[in-house]
């Protein structure tokens, strides 16, 4: 024999539901319990941005290329006493050119080794490079070659 299933009554059943709808169903509703004294707001979306189309018309050329780079050679008394005691080459380069730009400037331009470069900014703004070249090159030949001794 199989036993009845327990029925609430109807009426029984209505009061509960009267009472859960007057009472609110948020009424029991635990606090969530704050450890810090400051209060930040949530993290949102954060969309990544799609643009409609490109704010520049053009990419921006280079500032520098190894033919700015270098402005001219130094012909001074003390420029030329380097190119023959130190086999170095002087000149007068961009500001903005930095000792690895230099280098390869000089390097493209003349085709010759460079072994190291020193800079110095002048009292009158202008930048002075100081290029010595490697053992195998002769500054003196260089400096015929680019026209300047």
């Amino acid at each position: 024999m199989v036993a009845p299933a327990k029925t609430v009554p109807a009426k029984k059943q209505a009061l509960a539901a009267r009472k859960a709808a007057l009472k609110g169903v948020h009424a029991t509703k635990a606090r969530k319990i704050r450890t810090s004294s400051t209060f930040h707001l949530p993290k949102t979306l954060r969309l990544t941005r799609k643009p409609k189309y490109s704010r520049k018309s053009a990419p921006s050329a280079p500032r520098l290329n190894s033919l700015n780079t270098l402005k001219y050679p130094l012909t001074t008394e003390t420029a030329m006493k380097q190119i023959e005691d130190e086999n170095t080459l002087v000149f007068v380069v961009d500001v903005i050119a930095n000792k690895y730009q230099i280098k390869q400037a000089v390097k493209d331009s003349f085709q010759v080794e460079v072994q190291k470069v020193r800079t110095l900014i002048r009292p009158d703004g202008k930048k002075k490079a100081f290029v010595r070249l490697s053992a195998d090159v002769d500054a003196m030949e260089v400096a015929n070659r680019i026209g300047f001794v």
